[in-house]
Order: structure tokens, then C-alpha cells, then sequence
């Protein structure tokens, strides 16, 4: 069935996750503050807005896609908002990854107004945004999630319900945790075969056919082995996701002592001018400590 979408945030994951919406037969409307993600979206099909409030006008669905809390809170709760001009009944689905306690404080003014809400975070990059195989973690009402669930089917390949409002928001915190870690020690595999003179693409085969296989092996191995790090997800973005892991995981007692090495190489990463990197781009921190000339980034 199609369904009357909005689109907020239409950067390097909402602009391929809106035209796969749009693929799968959808009306969407899409607003961004930069004006050329919108005319792509309407040469996909979609159609642009040009605030706001002409977005989610019409819209049965608002989907938000922006960089963070501020983004979000203003985009939806802040004047001009989302919920000032969506009408009650109205689904609005948060799928930015921002702190749990935000997404709650979000059901809770929504709900005021009549107004349902998912937080719906997802992994996978911009190469899952584009290639529509993203995984996405939702946090929410059960019945409210049985209506997305056929939207989530334009834009992952699994898609889960994780529990009430803010739990989409802490697994893919926990995401953002694994995957900074696995990407850390990945580059420091690398740096170890090649001081030692391995043939590293042969190695890199033949660890990711074993236990130490991983996605973000085979995602980020061609990055890692030709020194390319246009961003697909950023340092600077990472970043902020390591300090959302670190402030929920201090809000339930649970220690994060290998998580807290790992959030202070990112912070070391962005101080050396990496943060627009890819956060396969961390190798490049890990060649500087080992003594290593690394080009200067941007």
C-alpha cells in the first residue's frame, strides 16, 4: 500500500534511504536544508519541500534523518517543528541515532498531541543506505511498528523490534560500540602484517574466512588496503555515537573499559584533523603510533 511519506534530512543516508522509498511506490516529500539533495529526490521520483511544515502537510509518515539530539530536537519538537504542523494520528519515525533519553522525551511530547513515534536508528552505512540492506533496531509500540514494518522492508534487510521508546536507540548504541572496536583492532591487524611483511590482501582473505571474519572486515578491508577514506559513515560522527554509548552506559552501571580506549582514539583521530574521514580512517591513527608518515587529511 502507498503510503503519504515525509522525509527530514535528506544527507548521505536519508537521500538513497528516501529514493528507495520512493522505488518501492511510495509518495514521498523530502526536505533538506541544502537544495540539491531535493533535486535529486525529485529526479528519483520524490518530490521537494521547501520547509517543514509544507513536508508533513499531508503526510500519514514523517521520517526524520538528521546528525544528532540538537538536530533532532529541533527539527521535531522546536518551533516550526514537526509536531506543530503534523496532524494528530500522524506516525513520526526518528531513524537518526541520538541518546535514548532523547527518543523518549520525544514519545512523550508526541504523545501529547496525539501523535505516534518510533526511534528506528539503523546500521550499515552509506553503502546499506543505497543498496537498501541496512539493519534497523526499533524502538516503540508493537502496533505501530506492525504499521512501519513494510516501510523498514524498503530500507533493510533486517529489521527487528527491540522494545519500548528509547530501546532502538540503546542497541544501536551497543552497535556503534562493537563496530568502533572491531574497526580499531582491524587497523591495528593491518599495521602489524605489513610492518611484518606479510602480503596483507592475502591475509586479510584468509582471516575473514575464519573466526576472525567480521562485516566490518569485508566492508572496510578495500578502504584499509588503498589508504581510501571517502566517508561512508564519518569519524566526527562516530564520535558523537561513542559519546551516546558512554553516557547511557553510565545511566545503567555498565563498564565500558575497552569502549573508553576506543572513544578516546576516535577523539585523538577527530584532533588530528580526521573527523571527516571515514572511520576506517582510524588506521591512520594507529600508523601514527606506530611511528608511521601519515598524509594530511582534507
Amino acid at each position: 500500500m502507498s503510503r503519504k511519506i515525509a522525509f527530514i534530512g535528506l544527507g548521505i543516508m536519508g537521500g538513497p534511504m528516501a529514493a528507495n522509498l520512493v522505488k518501492a511506490g511510495h509518495h514521498v516529500t523530502g526536505f533538506n536544508l541544502t537544495r540539491p539533495p531535493i533535486d535529486a529526490l525529485v529526479a528519483a521520483g520524490g518530490h521537494g519541500a521547501t520547509g517543514i511544515a509544507e513536508a508533513v502537510r499531508d503526510a500519514e509518515v514523517v521520517i526524520t534523518m538528521v546528525p544528532a539530539d540538537p538536530q533532532v530536537e529541533q527539527v521535531i519538537l522546536g518551533e516550526g517543528g514537526v509536531l506543530e504542523h503534523a496532524r494528530p494520528g500522524t506516525l513520526v519515525i526518528d531513524m537518526s541515532s541520538i541518546t535514548p533519553q532523547t527518543s523518549v522525551r520525544i514519545e512523550a511530547a508526541a504523545r501529547a498531541k496525539g501523535i505516534r513515534t518510533l526511534d528506528a536508528p539503523v546500521s550499515g552505512g552509506e553503502a546499506g543506505a543505497v543498496e537498501a540492506i541496512l539493519s534497523i533496531m526499533v524502538g516503540g509500540a508493537v502496533e505501530d511498528f506492525a504499521e512501519a514494518e513494510p516501510l523498514f522492508a524498503a530500507l533493510g534487510t533486517t529489521v527487528v523490534h527491540v522494545g519500548p521508546s528509547g530501546a532502538g536507540q540503546t542497541v544501536k548504541a551497543a552497535n556503534q560500540l562493537i563496530v568502533a572496536a572491531n574497526i580499531q583492532v582491524l587497523a591495528e591487524a593491518v599495521v602489524f602484517l605489513e610492518n611484518a611483511g606479510v602480503d596483507l590482501a592475502a591475509a586479510l582473505d584468509v582471516l575473514g574466512g575464519g573466526l576472525a571474519g567480521s562485516t566490518v572486515l569485508d566492508r572496510k578491508r578495500t578502504n584499509m588496503l588503498d589508504r581510501a577514506f571517502a566517508p561512508g559513515f564519518r569519524i566526527d560522527l562516530h564520535h558523537k555515537d561513542m559519546g551516546i554509548v558512554t553516557e547511557a552506559a553510565r545511566a545503567v552501571g555498565a563498564a565500558l573499559p575497552v569502549g573508553a580506549v576506543v572513544a578516546q582514539l576516535i577523539a585523538s583521530a577527530r584532533a588530528n584533523g580526521d573527523g571527516s574521514l571515514d572511520h576506517s580512517a582510524l588506521l591512520r591513527g594507529v600508523e601514527r603510533l606506530s611511528g608511521r608518515e601519515v598524509e594530511q587529511s582534507g
